[in-house]
Order: structure tokens, then C-alpha cells, then sequence
């Protein structure tokens, strides 16, 4: 029996590139495209309208009407069991940060291969996120050290640790010789206290308090 494939959505203003994107990633072996917009207030329309979810969506930055920071606010406050990628030609630092800051889960340039997307993709499903080494470099080079300063205890310190790695939070409680239900109070105690929002706005939290060094 043929495995369930995962559904992503193309948001993206210029529409043969849409297309090109589109038909490269119905051509791997686990995704499906569900549909594209060249904005995102079409997305959430769409979303609205339709009451289907993808497991993805890939996220322009400059668009018209509703750009990718304004739509990746909204789906993270709004739909956050749909996974954002961030795809664009955009690579200053400062919208990389952004955008990983409000709840993309990566962010790729669209130069890149198309192994590179593939693994991207299989990666936010199996593990909720993806950076390269180059947007690590970027985290590395642009979050100053703080210290830890808002009195995690040290089974959260040392959850964190864990967390910056790809282990499921199942193989983290495992580690921890604890519940899984007690490794999902550690992850929400901490998401309460640095104000995070996800996986990824704790491993910055790492990265720049020095807790955890890629």
C-alpha cells in the first residue's frame, strides 16, 4: 500500500517560478502540491474557505497585498500545526532572523539544488525544522551571548540541549528517563519563560544565551 503523501502549499508572486517550484516538488516521492497563491491573504482565504490544511506551506517574503512576514505572523498565531519554510531570494540577515523569529521553521534561497528543498521538506516533516549552515552561521554571528539570566531550572537546561538536537520529543523524554508528558510541561515552562513560540525560537534562545553551540 502506497504511503500517504504530505500536502504543501506554493506562496509566491511570480507565477513561472510558482510553477516551476510546483512541478519539482510533485516529483518527490513524499509531497504533493495542493494548490498555489501569489499573496498571502489568497492563503488565508483559501485556508478559510476550503478547511484544508497543508502540512507545508513555502514562503515568499516580498509580495503584494500580504507579504511573507505578515502572513507567517498570522499562520503561526492562527493555523501553527501548518509548517512554514521561508523561500526566497532575500538573504540579509536581518529578514533570515525575522522571519525564523516569528515561527518559520527555516529558510532557504532559491538558488538552492533541488536535493537541498527535498531534504528541507522530509526534514520539517520528521524532525519540525531545517537550517543550514549557513543560516546557523548567520544566528551564530548575529545573537550576542546573554547568558542565562530567567532562572531555568537544570532539568530545563538540560532539555534544551536535547531539544537543539533531532531528537523527538518522544526519544528526548526517553533520555531524560521521564514522561512524555513531563518533557511537554519542561517545553512549555521554557516557551513561557523565553517567550518562544516553537522549536526553533528555542534553539535561537540557545544560540544566543550559549547553552547550545551548532
Amino acid at each position: 500500500m502506497k504511503s500517504k503523501k504530505h500536502t504543501v502549499v506554493i506562496v509566491d508572486d511570480h507565477t513561472l517560478l510558482s510553477q516551476a517550484i510546483s512541478e519539482l516538488v510533485n516529483n518527490m516521492e513524499n509531497f504533493d502540491v495542493l494548490y498555489t497563491c501569489p499573496n498571502g491573504q489568497e492563503l488565508i482565504n483559501k485556508l478559510k474557505e476550503r478547511q484544508v490544511f497543508p502540512d507545508i506551506v513555502l514562503m515568499d517574503i516580498n509580495m503584494p497585498i500580504m507579504n511573507g512576514i505578515e502572513t507567517t505572523k498570522f499562520l503561526t498565531t492562527n493555523y501553527p500545526e501548518i509548517k512554514i519554510l521561508a523561500l526566497s531570494v532575500e538573504n540579509d540577515n536581518a529578514t533570515i532572523l525575522e522571519m525564523l523569529r516569528i515561527g518559520a521553521r527555516g529558510y532557504l534561497l532559491k538558488d538552492i539544488r533541488k536535493e537541498i528543498l527535498e531534504e528541507a521538506l522530509n526534514n520539517l516533516i520528521t524532525t519540525g525544522l531545517y537550517h543550514t549552515n549557513e543560516v546557523t552561521q548567520i544566528l551564530v554571528n548575529s545573537l550576542s551571548s546573554e547568558g542565562n539570566k530567567i532562572g531555568l531550572r537544570e532539568r530545563e537546561v538540560e532539555f534544551i540541549k536535547l531539544a537543539c538536537t533531532e531528537r523527538t520529543y518522544k526519544e528526548i523524554a526517553q533520555e531524560m528517563f521521564v514522561s512524555p508528558k513531563t518533557v511537554d510541561g519542561y517545553r512549555d515552562s521554557i516557551y513561557e519563560k523565553i517567550q518562544a513560540k516553537n522549536r526553533i525560537g528555542l534553539m535561537l534562545y540557545a544560540i544566543k544565551t550559549g547553552l547550545f553551540k551548532p
